[in-house]
Protein backbone atom coordinates (compact mmCIF):
# COMPACT_ATOMS: atom_id res chain seq x y z
CA UNK A 1 0.00 0.00 0.00
CA UNK A 2 1.24 3.48 -0.87
CA UNK A 3 0.42 5.62 2.17
CA UNK A 4 0.96 8.82 0.19
CA UNK A 5 -1.95 7.88 -2.07
CA UNK A 6 -4.41 7.43 0.81
CA UNK A 7 -6.89 10.32 1.00
CA UNK A 8 -8.92 9.18 4.00
CA UNK A 9 -7.38 7.27 6.91
CA UNK A 10 -9.11 6.23 10.12
CA UNK A 11 -7.37 5.32 13.39
CA UNK A 12 -9.65 3.69 15.95
CA UNK A 13 -9.49 1.62 19.09
CA UNK A 14 -10.73 1.49 22.68
CA UNK A 15 -10.16 4.23 25.24
CA UNK A 16 -6.46 4.42 26.05
CA UNK A 17 -5.22 2.66 22.93
CA UNK A 18 -3.66 5.87 21.58
CA UNK A 19 -5.90 6.53 18.58
CA UNK A 20 -6.06 10.33 18.88
CA UNK A 21 -2.31 10.67 19.42
CA UNK A 22 -1.55 8.53 16.39
CA UNK A 23 -4.16 10.28 14.26
CA UNK A 24 -2.53 13.64 15.05
CA UNK A 25 0.92 12.23 14.28
CA UNK A 26 -0.18 10.79 10.94
CA UNK A 27 -1.96 14.02 10.01
CA UNK A 28 1.21 16.03 10.66
CA UNK A 29 3.32 13.56 8.70
CA UNK A 30 0.99 13.58 5.70
CA UNK A 31 0.09 17.29 5.91
CA UNK A 32 -3.50 16.10 6.29
CA UNK A 33 -6.54 17.55 8.02
CA UNK A 34 -7.11 15.88 11.41
CA UNK A 35 -10.75 14.96 12.05
CA UNK A 36 -10.89 14.35 15.79
CA UNK A 37 -13.62 13.60 18.28
CA UNK A 38 -14.28 16.30 20.86
CA UNK A 39 -15.36 14.47 24.03
CA UNK A 40 -14.98 17.68 26.01
CA UNK A 41 -17.84 19.13 23.93
CA UNK A 42 -20.26 16.41 25.07
CA UNK A 43 -22.08 17.87 28.11
CA UNK A 44 -23.33 14.43 29.20
CA UNK A 45 -20.04 12.51 29.21
CA UNK A 46 -18.87 13.27 32.74
CA UNK A 47 -22.32 12.44 34.11
CA UNK A 48 -22.34 9.21 32.06
CA UNK A 49 -19.28 7.89 33.88
CA UNK A 50 -20.98 8.69 37.19
CA UNK A 51 -24.35 7.12 36.29
CA UNK A 52 -24.18 5.08 33.09
CA UNK A 53 -27.78 3.79 32.91
CA UNK A 54 -29.23 7.27 33.35
CA UNK A 55 -27.01 9.18 30.93
CA UNK A 56 -26.09 6.56 28.32
CA UNK A 57 -28.72 7.63 25.76
CA UNK A 58 -28.10 11.41 25.73
CA UNK A 59 -24.34 10.78 25.74
CA UNK A 60 -24.59 8.40 22.79
CA UNK A 61 -26.90 10.63 20.76
CA UNK A 62 -24.72 13.67 21.37
CA UNK A 63 -21.69 11.79 20.05
CA UNK A 64 -23.69 10.52 17.07
CA UNK A 65 -24.77 14.03 16.07
CA UNK A 66 -21.23 15.32 16.57
CA UNK A 67 -19.62 12.54 14.52
CA UNK A 68 -22.16 12.76 11.71
CA UNK A 69 -21.70 16.53 11.44
CA UNK A 70 -17.91 16.18 11.41
CA UNK A 71 -17.82 13.53 8.74
CA UNK A 72 -20.50 14.88 6.42
CA UNK A 73 -18.01 16.98 4.46
CA UNK A 74 -15.97 13.90 3.61
CA UNK A 75 -18.61 12.88 1.08
CA UNK A 76 -17.00 15.47 -1.20
CA UNK A 77 -13.53 13.96 -1.07
CA UNK A 78 -11.84 13.65 -4.45
CA UNK A 79 -8.37 13.07 -5.77
CA UNK A 80 -7.60 16.78 -5.51
CA UNK A 81 -8.90 17.24 -1.97
CA UNK A 82 -6.64 17.38 1.04
CA UNK A 83 -6.00 14.18 2.96
CA UNK A 84 -8.00 13.50 6.12
CA UNK A 85 -6.98 11.45 9.15
CA UNK A 86 -9.80 10.71 11.61
CA UNK A 87 -9.73 9.16 15.08
CA UNK A 88 -13.16 7.56 14.77
CA UNK A 89 -15.07 5.32 12.37
CA UNK A 90 -18.71 6.39 12.14
CA UNK A 91 -19.85 2.91 11.08
CA UNK A 92 -18.66 1.66 14.47
CA UNK A 93 -20.89 4.08 16.42
CA UNK A 94 -23.56 1.43 17.19
CA UNK A 95 -20.90 -0.58 19.05
CA UNK A 96 -21.07 1.76 22.05
CA UNK A 97 -24.83 2.06 21.75
CA UNK A 98 -25.35 -1.68 21.92
CA UNK A 99 -22.95 -1.89 24.85
CA UNK A 100 -24.55 0.83 26.98
CA UNK A 101 -28.23 1.21 26.05
CA UNK A 102 -31.28 -0.75 27.13
CA UNK A 103 -33.21 -2.57 24.41
CA UNK A 104 -35.83 0.20 24.15
CA UNK A 105 -33.16 2.90 24.06
CA UNK A 106 -31.21 1.01 21.43
CA UNK A 107 -34.31 0.70 19.25
CA UNK A 108 -34.72 4.49 19.40
CA UNK A 109 -31.00 4.99 18.73
CA UNK A 110 -31.19 2.75 15.65
CA UNK A 111 -33.96 4.89 14.18
CA UNK A 112 -32.00 8.09 14.76
CA UNK A 113 -28.82 6.51 13.38
CA UNK A 114 -30.58 5.30 10.23
CA UNK A 115 -31.99 8.76 9.49
CA UNK A 116 -28.89 10.70 10.47
CA UNK A 117 -25.98 8.68 9.09
CA UNK A 118 -24.64 10.43 5.98
CA UNK A 119 -23.41 8.61 2.91
CA UNK A 120 -19.73 8.59 3.72
CA UNK A 121 -16.58 7.79 1.83
CA UNK A 122 -15.02 4.43 2.61
CA UNK A 123 -11.61 4.87 4.23
CA UNK A 124 -8.56 4.00 2.17
CA UNK A 125 -7.06 2.52 5.33
CA UNK A 126 -8.28 1.72 8.85
CA UNK A 127 -5.74 1.30 11.65
CA UNK A 128 -7.19 -0.53 14.64
CA UNK A 129 -5.14 -0.10 17.82
CA UNK A 130 -5.50 -2.72 20.52
CA UNK A 131 -3.77 -3.26 23.87
CA UNK A 132 -4.26 -5.41 26.99
CA UNK A 133 -6.90 -4.09 29.38
CA UNK A 134 -4.30 -3.42 32.08
CA UNK A 135 -2.43 -1.18 29.64
CA UNK A 136 -5.61 0.69 28.72
CA UNK A 137 -6.42 1.27 32.41
CA UNK A 138 -2.91 2.55 33.16
CA UNK A 139 -2.97 4.96 30.20
CA UNK A 140 -6.44 6.30 30.99
CA UNK A 141 -5.52 6.98 34.60
CA UNK A 142 -2.14 8.46 33.65
CA UNK A 143 -3.61 11.11 31.39
CA UNK A 144 -5.50 12.52 34.36
CA UNK A 145 -8.86 13.55 32.89
CA UNK A 146 -11.10 14.03 35.93
CA UNK A 147 -14.24 12.34 34.63
CA UNK A 148 -12.22 9.34 33.36
CA UNK A 149 -10.91 8.46 36.83
CA UNK A 150 -14.10 6.54 37.57
CA UNK A 151 -13.84 4.32 34.47
CA UNK A 152 -13.62 0.77 35.76
CA UNK A 153 -11.41 -2.02 34.47
CA UNK A 154 -14.56 -4.05 33.87
CA UNK A 155 -16.00 -1.37 31.57
CA UNK A 156 -12.73 -1.06 29.63
CA UNK A 157 -12.64 -4.85 29.25
CA UNK A 158 -16.16 -4.80 27.78
CA UNK A 159 -15.19 -2.05 25.35
CA UNK A 160 -12.00 -3.84 24.29
CA UNK A 161 -13.94 -7.06 23.70
CA UNK A 162 -16.60 -5.22 21.66
CA UNK A 163 -13.90 -3.63 19.50
CA UNK A 164 -12.23 -6.99 18.97
CA UNK A 165 -15.49 -8.58 17.85
CA UNK A 166 -16.31 -5.66 15.55
CA UNK A 167 -12.99 -5.57 13.74
CA UNK A 168 -12.81 -9.36 13.55
CA UNK A 169 -15.69 -9.08 11.06
CA UNK A 170 -14.70 -5.75 9.46
CA UNK A 171 -14.15 -6.01 5.69
CA UNK A 172 -15.14 -2.61 4.26
CA UNK A 173 -11.61 -1.20 3.96
CA UNK A 174 -7.98 -2.36 4.22
CA UNK A 175 -7.32 -2.97 7.92
CA UNK A 176 -4.05 -2.90 9.86
CA UNK A 177 -4.43 -4.31 13.37
CA UNK A 178 -1.75 -2.89 15.65
CA UNK A 179 -0.83 -4.10 19.12
CA UNK A 180 0.07 -0.77 20.72
CA UNK A 181 1.13 -2.16 24.11
CA UNK A 182 4.86 -1.58 23.57
CA UNK A 183 4.62 1.16 20.93
CA UNK A 184 4.93 4.88 21.49
CA UNK A 185 4.36 6.56 18.14
CA UNK A 186 4.44 10.11 19.48
CA UNK A 187 7.63 10.05 21.55
CA UNK A 188 9.62 7.39 19.72
CA UNK A 189 10.40 8.29 16.10
CA UNK A 190 11.67 4.77 15.41
CA UNK A 191 8.31 3.29 16.38
CA UNK A 192 6.50 5.70 14.08
CA UNK A 193 8.84 4.89 11.20
CA UNK A 194 8.27 1.18 11.79
CA UNK A 195 4.53 1.77 11.49
CA UNK A 196 4.93 3.75 8.27
CA UNK A 197 7.07 0.98 6.80
CA UNK A 198 4.51 -1.63 7.86
CA UNK A 199 1.69 0.32 6.18
CA UNK A 200 3.66 0.77 2.97
CA UNK A 201 4.47 -2.93 3.02
CA UNK A 202 0.83 -4.03 3.22
CA UNK A 203 -0.24 -6.39 0.44
CA UNK A 204 -3.48 -7.82 1.82
CA UNK A 205 -6.68 -6.24 3.12
CA UNK A 206 -6.13 -7.45 6.71
CA UNK A 207 -2.70 -7.44 8.27
CA UNK A 208 -1.13 -7.27 11.73
CA UNK A 209 1.68 -5.31 13.33
CA UNK A 210 3.39 -6.16 16.61
CA UNK A 211 6.67 -4.61 17.67
CA UNK A 212 9.49 -6.81 16.46
CA UNK A 213 7.29 -8.76 14.01
CA UNK A 214 7.17 -6.45 11.01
Amino acid sequence: MDLERCRYIVVDGPIGAGKTSLARQLARHLDADPLLEAPEANPFLARFYEDMPRFALPTQLNFLFQRADQIRGLTQLDLFGKRTVADFLLDKDPLFARLNLSDDEYALYEKVYAHLKPQTSTPDLVIYLQAPVATLVERVHRRGVDYERSISEHYLARIADAYSRYFYQYEDAPLLIVNSERLNFVNDADHFQLLLSRINGMRGRREFFNLGTQ
